[in-house]
């Protein structure tokens, strides 16, 4: 899937019945889309933030961020399972106030502070299996960056589940963002995953 655009993702949250965050000054609107590529350990998937700037008296002017992530759990998390119920894999949705902004293994992250939905993966092959079989919890699936030194290509053990960003620099923009957010908006954050079918219908 090629990078998609900002009114791309607004049109299709509106269209699901999702809330779409657009006071002005970093009133962000954090969104993954899972990609139909799902060549497994790939940064496939994309993480983008949206918000609406001020621009002249009275007008809005929307911004939109996109960058590789993963929305899917590594290999090793797949044949190594993490949660006996087997490997974890968000299920698409919105997530109202569920991040906040935290830690992750000592670094910066957005971190899960209210339940979210995933499926169980439990067989212990490469393939993602999402079916029928969900949970919802408090399972620590957080919003972090892979290696913290350079851009990584392979998911690896990145992700047992979490939103992972690829490049340590993009992921340092999305928290400089969500710290700007904080300010004004306080320290809760909504996620909403979306598919690429979601977006180009």
């Amino acid at each position: 899937m090629q990078q998609p655009n900002a009114d791309q993702v607004v049109m299709a949250m509106k269209r699901l019945g999702y809330k779409v965050f657009d006071q002005q000054n970093y009133d962000l609107n954090l969104v993954g889309i899972r990609t139909n590529d799902l060549e497994a350990d790939t940064f496939n998937d994309w993480f983008m933030v949206i918000y609406t700037d001020s621009g002249a008296p009275g007008e809005k002017n929307q911004v939109g961020y996109a960058f590789p992530c993963t929305t899917d759990p590594g290999v090793y998390y797949r044949r190594n399972l993490a949660n006996v119920d087997g490997t974890a894999i968000m299920v698409p949705g919105q997530y109202r106030g569920a991040y906040k902004i935290g830690k992750h293994r000592g670094e910066d992250a957005l971190v899960q502070r209210r339940p979210i939905t995933v499926y169980r993966d439990r067989n212990m092959d490469e393939t993602l299996d999402m079916g029928p079989d969900k949970q919802a919890g408090l399972y620590g699936i957080n919003i972090h960056k892979a290696n913290p030194d350079r851009r990584s290509t392979i998911v690896d053990r990145w992700s047992a589940g979490c939103q992972v960003i690829a490049d340590p620099m993009h992921f340092a923009f999305i928290m400089a963002l969500a710290h700007a957010g904080a300010k004004i908006f306080g320290n809760s954050f909504t996620y909403t995953l979306l598919t690429e079918d979601q977006i180009l219908v």
